[in-house]
């Protein structure tokens, strides 16, 4: 018999090796861009619903006492809000931060919430137009 035959083997060949690696390469570059998208995705999802949330509070906010607040970091706004204003993920602000506020039409009857895109979320996220009376 021969010596060979009885050893049995206690590594992997250079082939091998280049095999694994190929395929571990292939993977890698199919799976990260597809996360890098899912999470873009997902922030930008997040910042308009957020936006959303905002314009939900705003309005309540002005239904209640008949006028728009001035800027998002009104105390009674806030505090309707549930003590904070939702951040932006699509931007690296924090809080009232992240978003664009504008008050527009005769005695402020719209306000415009628009989430800042700092971060370069693909499509921008979306403003949203709230009204009251």
């Amino acid at each position: 018999m021969h010596k060979s035959s009885l050893k049995s083997r206690k590594a992997f060949t250079l082939i091998e090796l280049l095999v694994v690696v190929l395929i571990l390469g292939i993977l890698t570059a199919v799976a990260i861009p597809s996360y890098l998208s899912s999470v873009s995705t997902a922030r930008l999802n997040t910042a308009n619903s957020n936006g959303k949330s905002v314009a939900t509070g705003v309005q309540a906010f002005g239904v209640k006492t008949g006028a728009y607040p001035t800027d998002l970091s009104n105390a009674a706004l806030v505090t309707d809000m549930g003590g904070a204003i939702p951040d932006n993920p699509c931007d690296t602000s924090t809080g009232a931060g992240g978003y664009t506020y504008a008050l527009s039409g005769t005695g402020d009857t719209t306000a415009t919430i628009t989430p800042k895109n700092g971060k370069g979320c693909s499509p921008a996220p979306s403003a949203v137009v709230v009204k009251i009376g």
